[in-house]
């Protein structure tokens, strides 16, 4: 059995290492910053309105605590703005990602296809129909978005809860929206084998879970805060695809040594 603190850590590792692959591509990590941009402006607006409107959206959301105790109603309206907060977030971040990769689909899809070139053994082109791509990541996208819907409705369920609601639905939302952004940041590297389904990826996440936490669970907290989201992303791709070729068992080539002083 795998040690769990390594697994964790190599996911760690595949997102630094993904950094590390993209510092060294400057032009090309600059290109993958730019639809990460203009995604974090539109969203940053939706925060803003959000936070400018938590204490009167609270209030709406709770009328049965009007006559309540001060510091009961207090505590409820709390943790109820702190998981509409939250669900936003997790809402967002997965939205984030589904509109970046379609507004920067040909930029991404190269940053993946030039790291599985540096580290080798790379798959050989896969010919799908466009029509057919579009349809089948349009539908992908949508299901993945319902899902985290789901993920939603339940961490906001959690935040009713007293004292407890307001830390356990921020972990659920990042352990469950981490899992969720996980599925769409190895779909590159899944997508270029020819395996093409959201099944396979779960499948193949779900023998290291860990590893795969430990990936996207930071890249999601990462990416929830909108303007360092613009350098995450394009390494997050880059990490993305490293942690689906562990997930597949795919090896790295030989790197060429340098030749003797």
């Amino acid at each position: 059995m795998a040690n769990p603190v390594r697994e964790v850590f190599g996911g760690v590792g595949a997102l630094m290492r993904g950094f590390g692959l993209l510092v060294r591509r400057p032009r090309l990590f600059l290109l993958g910053a730019l639809p990460a941009l203009v995604t974090s402006l539109l969203f940053l607006a939706v925060i803003v309105v959000l936070i400018v409107n938590l204490t009167d959206l609270a209030a709406w959301a709770t009328p049965f605590a009007d006559g309540w105790d001060p510091v009961w109603q207090g505590l409820v309206r709390g943790a109820v703005a702190v998981a509409a907060v939250v669900v936003t977030v997790l809402l967002m971040v997965v939205a984030f990602t589904t509109v970046t990769l379609a507004l920067g689909s040909p930029i991404y899809d190269l940053i993946g296809e030039q790291v599985e070139k540096e580290l080798g053994n790379a798959p050989e082109e896969f010919d799908e129909p466009l029509w057919s791509s579009a349809v089948r990541a349009v539908r992908q996208s949508l299901g993945i978005v319902a899902a985290s819907l789901a993920v939603g409705v339940l961490v906001f369920a959690v935040g009713f809860v007293p004292l407890v609601g307001p830390v356990v639905g921020p972990v659920l939302a990042a352990v469950l929206g981490g899992w969720l952004l996980g599925i769409e940041m190895v779909a590159g590297a899944f997508d270029r084998r020819g395996m093409l389904t959201i099944g396979e990826r779960r499948r193949a996440m779900g023998t290291r879970r860990l590893r795969v936490l430990g990936f996207s669970v930071p890249t999601y907290l990462l990416l929830a805060i909108p303007f360092v989201a613009v350098a995450v992303f394009p390494a997050a791709i880059a990490g993305g695809t490293l942690l689906a070729r562990e997930l597949l068992g795919v090896p790295e080539a030989p790197q060429p040594q340098a030749p003797p002083a």
